[in-house]
């Protein structure tokens, strides 16, 4: 690594859905570290279509020095708002963080200590997940253990979006032309010069989150299914031990009938069996058409997003 001896232009990228209250808390805070940190800086936030007041926030900071707005015409999901706020980074390095007040702008400094020594990537990894239910610490456990089982690279475990990256990450980033973008698998995926710092999540400002069981499986699922082919090796996996299984004690029965003149037994035994094979194999064609369904998405070549307006300037842009 080649150490770098002065503090970059730094972009900082915060995608909002329904965070107005906790921008009003945010932006004032980072604005005032940006300022004392760094000569040239630039905040972009991106609405992910938000349904509360974000757009009289993002009216009133996108006519400050420094701060870009994007609105985004809907919802189209964090991995497609973080996207759209990379590409309209210009900065030498690029910081993301959530806007509910949990990644503080407080390890920003330290964060540019480490881009400095040489590294081209710094992510902020949770210390300890106790303020999570035992059901979501298994499920993220079992999660990672899944998708870096024989991969070439790691994801790292308890290390989310925020994070700190060089512009020539961001830039191996927006050349990746897939659209289920799953962001945790493709910052490892990319590679680069790598290091961590832990820290706490704070509490949330205000609200409640909107990432939901439900989209916590969605989420998982998809990174399952954009960087390993577990699932499809489970299906063969147990199809295989179940014909096996099934091999095996036909021919017991046979043997049983041979040897003890023992009739078969009838109706109870052929309908269970047939009702759990055809669940395995509903399983099976439902795990392949997962993969099938993100070819169809792969092949439609649609935008990951659709901007319905822009507003503001960079720091640089507006120096006369």
């Amino acid at each position: 690594m080649q150490p770098r001896d002065r503090l970059p232009s730094l972009s900082v990228v915060i995608p909002c859905y329904n965070e107005a209250e906790n921008l009003n808390r945010l932006l004032p805070r980072l604005q005032s570290v940006l300022q004392t940190l760094v000569a040239d800086w630039e905040v972009i936030l991106v609405d992910d279509g938000s349904r509360d007041n974000t757009q009289e926030v993002f009216a009133f900071w996108s006519n400050q020095p420094g701060f870009q707005a994007i609105q985004l015409s809907r919802n189209f999901g964090k991995e497609a708002a973080l996207t759209a706020g990379l590409e309209a980074a210009r900065c030498e390095t690029c910081l993301m963080m959530d806007a509910d007040l949990q990644h503080s702008p407080d390890l920003i400094p330290a964060m540019l200590a480490e881009w400095q020594q040489g590294y081209d990537v710094v992510y902020a990894v949770r210390e300890h997940r106790r303020d999570e239910g035992p059901f979501k610490r298994l499920g993220a456990r079992w999660f990672y253990r899944l998708v870096n089982a024989g991969a070439r690279f790691q994801v790292p475990p308890d290390a989310g979006d925020f994070r700190l990256m060089d512009q020539a990450v961001v830039e191996a980033l927006l050349e990746l032309p897939e659209r289920n973008r799953f962001l945790k698998g493709l910052y490892a995926w990319v590679g680069f010069n790598a290091t961590e710092i832990s820290y706490v999540p704070a509490v949330r400002g205000s609200g409640r989150s909107t990432f939901n069981l439900f989209h916590l499986l969605r989420l998982s699922f998809d990174g399952l299914t954009a960087f390993t082919t577990w699932p499809l090796r489970i299906a063969s996996l147990v199809g295989f031990m179940l014909a096996l299984l099934a091999f095996t004690y036909g021919g017991f029965l046979v043997f049983d009938y041979f040897v003890h003149g023992r009739d078969v037994p009838g109706w109870t035994t052929i309908v269970v069996g047939l009702m759990f094979f055809s669940g395995i194999q509903l399983i099976g064609l439902g795990v392949l058409g997962e993969y099938v369904s993100r070819i169809f998405e792969e092949v439609k070549g649609r935008p990951l997003y659709v901007v319905r307006h822009r507003a503001g300037r960079s720091l640089r842009d507006a120096q006369p």
